[in-house]
């Protein structure tokens, strides 16, 4: 067993974290300018990034807590559900209805950039439609499984309707991974999941992957690289072997040489943090360093305000890159520059904002809703 896997804390994953954030940033003002940079200019490669950190987080927490909360047990199931609708509800509520009350204001600022890069102008009704349906479809997060509401908000929010199919489903994933083992139960996930997703975009069309079987493979990548963490040698390099096929298979998103290359090279990096005591010598020193590196106090803040600067980017960026064009004529490499140096400092001050005033206090209602009688005596 790896040493991490025993308990340490892992230190680079805020700082994984907080990088898949700033990728997906950074890769929009790539797309609203007009200005492209292979990789960094592709914000789905930073989402596969996050899903991975997901599922590998997920896991991680999983063994460390099944001593004292069996997956067998449906109140398990119930304090996990409560816990992560907390974490994530409580700033996205606020943001959606933000989003959909401010519509109108970014819809005429992305048509100001559809038509000034050339290309097919957005959906009216992504901005525009305010309906109750609307509204309830994201409230409850049901949007993601349907194809005409899944991209319905001026927020990236799709995928955070992909994040809370996946938190529904881990319970009864890891049931199958308890009973079969971890490579032959996530293995039977994936081809379950690929087969449901053949089946439904035969019939519909997804605007983005927003259906958990479009991206399980990638969850499924970050399990089996957590799980990993509590298996000897050979079957720890047996999963990471599995994990890069997995990366490989061609559903739910670009599937270019170039972004299948990125997303192996993100397991064998995720990979070789994670599991840098497996490494002999001067390899393992590098990868505890680079661990080590990922986790300090500002590559700490930067993962704890990832969600915050995820949900709030592009109601800031959209803007400020239609006034540019409208009044500050410049290469669009320069508005791709100026955009970054007005909106990052907007979006993480906002974001920091929102996580010591809401993100918190939300989580801190599901922690106390889930806290048994004798942890809170004690």
């Amino acid at each position: 067993m790896s040493v991490m896997g025993s308990g340490r804390r892992i230190e680079c994953l805020d700082g994984l974290r907080g990088l898949a954030a700033l990728w997906v940033l950074i890769g929009h003002a790539h797309i609203l300018t007009g200005f492209h940079v292979p990789i960094i200019g592709d914000p789905d490669l930073g989402v596969d990034l996050f899903i991975m950190l997901s599922g590998f987080l997920m896991v991680f927490h999983y063994q460390r807590r099944k001593a004292v909360e069996p997956w067998e047990s449906p109140e398990t199931w119930a304090f996990f559900w409560i816990r992560r609708f907390f974490r994530i509800a409580s700033l996205y509520y606020i943001m959606l209805v933000i989003a959909l009350v401010l519509g109108s204001r970014i819809y005429d600022a992305r048509m100001v950039i559809d038509a000034f890069n050339g290309v097919q102008p957005q959906a009216a009704n992504r901005y525009l439609d305010d309906s109750l349906r609307n509204y309830l479809m994201h409230f409850s997060f049901l949007f993601g499984l349907m194809p005409s509401y899944a991209f319905r908000t001026a927020l990236p929010d799709w995928s955070i309707g992909l994040e809370m199919q996946f938190y529904a489903a881990l319970p009864f994933i890891l049931i199958v991974v308890g009973r079969l083992g971890w490579l032959k139960g996530l293995l039977i996930t994936v081809l379950l999941a690929n087969v449901a997703a053949l089946v439904v975009q035969h019939r519909f069309y997804f605007p983005m992957p927003s259906f958990l079987p479009l991206k399980m493979h990638v969850f499924a990548a970050g399990m089996l690289l957590a799980g990993a963490l509590w298996m000897p040698h050979r079957r720890a390099y047996l999963s990471f072997g599995l994990a890069l096929l997995l990366v490989l298979i061609p559903v739910g998103g670009n599937m270019t040489i170039l972004h299948e290359g990125v997303r192996v090279a993100l397991v064998v990096l995720f990979f070789t943090l994670v599991h840098a005591d497996r490494f002999p010598g001067s390899a393992a020193t590098a990868a505890r360093w680079a661990n080590s590196f990922l986790g300090n106090k500002f590559f700490g803040y930067l993962g704890e305000l990832s969600f915050g600067a995820y949900l709030i980017h592009l109601l800031i960026m959209q803007p400020v890159v239609a006034w540019l064009i409208a009044n500050a004529p410049m290469s669009n490499s320069g508005r791709w520059l100026v955009t970054l140096t007005v909106t990052i400092p907007l979006v993480y001050a906002l974001s920091f904002i929102g996580y010591r005033l809401i993100e918190l206090p939300g989580q801190a209602i599901g922690k106390k809703l889930t806290r048994k009688p004798q942890a809170a005596a004690a």
